[in-house]
């Protein structure tokens, strides 16, 4: 069965060439306003929402698309939906994903771009979606591995580190320095597909530069003074 596109977009053209686009891997389902959108999303349950920012009565704000994506959250928090939105509007794109949207696609949208996004969304819906069937990938109450904590922000990491876990992407985790970058970075191994690979951690600012590409590419005897046999590198390592 194809996974369900819901197209929430107020230009009838545009729905029209969308489901045009993806109908072949997908099952659109269109809708023009807030009413269908929200009645369609109710009785498909779509695997990936496909939002206008820009909607009536305001096309040119995003208060209704805003609006829209607040009320599929609340009736699914675990919704993934993709907003779009135009080139000048990507402070709105970022507001509206820490307000729980997946991603976002800039306008004119990329039909392949589109496609791409669309996949790596769907494979995450569905890697959910069996995590929620074994109870031995969540554990939200007890805590992530060596993560403890109960408190609302705590679970808003724990939930950001399953969605990336499940994307076959590099993951950059930033934070200040004892925050727990390495632990958060050693959850996402463990919930990825990767699992079975070494998880390989490197203190970079503890190595000297001119060792640093060394350490983690390796090198081979006799590559400089000092290298007295082959090495291998951590990223290799890590290859398993």
């Amino acid at each position: 069965m194809k996974p369900t596109v819901l197209i929430v977009d107020d230009d009838e053209e545009i729905r029209t060439q969308l489901k045009w686009g993806l109908e072949e891997d997908y099952e659109p389902v269109l809708a023009e306003n807030r009413e269908v959108a929200v009645a369609a999303f109710a009785k498909h349950r779509p695997a990936v929402v496909l939002l206008d920012l820009g909607l009536p009565p305001n096309p040119n704000e995003t208060t209704e698309g805003m609006a829209i994506l607040a009320e599929l959250l609340t009736r699914d928090p675990g919704a993934h939906v993709i907003v779009v939105t135009g080139q000048s509007d990507r402070e709105h794109a970022l507001k509206a994903i820490q307000s729980g949207a997946h991603d976002f696609l800039p306008k004119p949208v990329e039909m392949e771009e589109l496609k791409v996004i669309l996949r790596r969304t769907v494979t995450v819906a569905e890697l959910k979606r069996e995590n929620r069937l074994s109870p031995a990938t969540t554990r939200e109450e007890d805590g992530y591995e060596d993560i403890i904590g109960r408190s609302p922000a705590m679970k808003q990491v724990f939930n950001m580190i399953t969605k990336v876990a499940a994307v076959d992407a590099p993951v950059l985790v930033l934070g200040e320095s004892g925050t727990g970058k390495e632990l958060a970075a050693k959850a996402i191994h463990l919930r990825s597909k990767r699992r079975d690979k070494p998880f390989v951690g490197i203190n970079c600012g503890a190595i000297p530069e001119s060792l640093l590409e060394s350490e983690l590419f390796g090198h081979e005897k006799g590559a400089f003074t000092g290298a007295h046999a082959q090495r291998k590198g951590r990223v290799e390592t890590a290859e398993g």
